[in-house]
């Protein structure tokens, strides 16, 4: 029997992980990486600020702590065949 606790881990986990790939796409290429190649190495300082970067940063660390949280509470609970 599949546990409510387990669904609500995995819809928050296939949530975030959709949410993780967005804010990822969304950072600004530091250069020399696949972002060159698409365009991202011709960029201005019009892009954004430091301050929405910072931001992004937190929000992305934030996300992918929950992430990281729900892929461990799922693990617990399929191992404890809840």
């Amino acid at each position: 029997m599949i546990n409510a606790i387990t669904i609500a881990l995995a819809v928050i986990l296939i949530i975030t992980s959709v949410l993780l790939i967005v804010l990822i796409l969304l950072h600004r290429g530091k250069g020399g990486g696949l972002s060159d190649l698409f365009g991202g190495g011709v960029s201005s300082s019009v892009g954004g600020s430091s301050v929405a970067e910072k931001n992004l940063d937190r929000l992305t660390v934030a996300l992918g702590l929950i992430w990281a949280a729900c892929i461990v509470g799922v693990g617990l609970l399929v191992r404890t065949g809840s």
